[in-house]
């Protein structure tokens, strides 16, 4: 595979990343500036990016759309994806945003690679790499940072955005976990489309986006719309893309971009004041996770 086209996929991969901090971004000003309830929103975003995908999807692939319900198993992998990841993340990386900031839940969900290596050692009985001690003592010195501003005595956002942020992280780890088998028989644009469709379903059921709408103004349509195109459609589309020039363990080591991006859009539009620790404390998080993406890449690395 040649340097230049290593080098489109990162780009593509930085795009998808820049895509999604923006996205948090505009989460935030809906979450708090909106004051939108998360049950509304969140049956809004599913149902809408899952129609969108799905049409996509038809477009593209005709009836094969359909093929992932052609067996019990494959079925249940997709609603254990669409339920367990992508409800799941969606729902407790909303709720972190609202109480809190979108700067501290972006951090705090971008430890999944973490929980998903430690998933490993635990299920799989698999022994630690040293790489991935050393990644998970910078993590946590990072994060220690971001939130506490360096004093133990003090959190820099509420606990209870703190608990949710930490349920981002996990379930950010089932929602790349879970759709694997289904991804390598699937189109993963179907994939994402049917999970989205299911969790618009469940969280309409829930709370119907017909009850307790908040007052439609062009500023919140926009922002919907927004975080619905750009933060799913866009982004995921994206991150697809790169995928046809760059493996995903380079890719994966470009989603770095995001927390950085989703900091300083906060403090640009939102005002967000953050301390020379609290930015020591995010970089440390990217580092640790470039360190274990990068070893665990090329174990002969360690």
């Amino acid at each position: 595979m040649t340097t230049s086209r290593y080098m489109k996929g990162i780009m593509w991969a930085m795009l998808a990343s820049t895509l999604w901090g923006i996205s948090g971004t505009v989460m935030q000003f809906v979450s708090q500036n909106q004051a939108i309830p998360a049950d509304w929103f969140l049956s809004v975003r599913t149902l809408a990016a899952g129609i969108i995908l799905l049409v996509f999807g038809f477009l593209k692939y005709g009836m094969k759309i359909f093929d992932v319900f052609r067996s019990w198993a494959s079925f249940g992998q997709l609603l254990a994806y669409a339920v367990l990841g992508l409800m799941a993340n969606m729902y407790t990386f909303y709720v972190s945003i609202e109480r809190g900031t979108a700067a501290a839940a972006t951090i705090l969900q971008y430890l999944s690679p973490l929980f998903i290596v430690l998933g490993t050692l635990v299920f799989k009985r698999e022994l630690p790499m040293r790489t991935d001690l050393i990644a998970f003592g910078v993590s946590l010195l990072g994060v220690f940072l971001a939130i506490t501003k360096g004093n133990i005595h003090e959190l820099a956002i509420p606990t209870d955005a703190l608990i949710w942020g930490i349920l981002a992280g996990v379930t950010a780890a089932l929602y790349v976990v879970l759709p694997r088998n289904i991804v390598a028989d699937n189109s993963p644009v179907v994939v994402l489309g049917w999970g989205a469709l299911i969790a618009g379903i469940f969280f309409n059921l829930y709370h119907p986006i017909w009850v307790g709408a908040p007052k439609i103004t062009p500023t919140l349509v926009i922002s919907i719309g927004a975080i619905v195109l750009i933060g799913t459609i866009f982004a995921f589309g994206s991150l697809l893309h790169s995928l046809q020039y760059a493996p995903s363990a380079v890719v994966s080591i470009v989603d770095a971009v995001q927390p950085v991006v989703t900091f300083a859009l906060s403090i640009i539009f939102l005002g967000l004041e953050v301390s020379w620790v609290e930015i020591l404390g995010s970089l440390l998080v990217i580092v640790a996770i470039y360190i274990l993406q990068r070893y665990r890449s090329d174990p002969t690395l360690d």
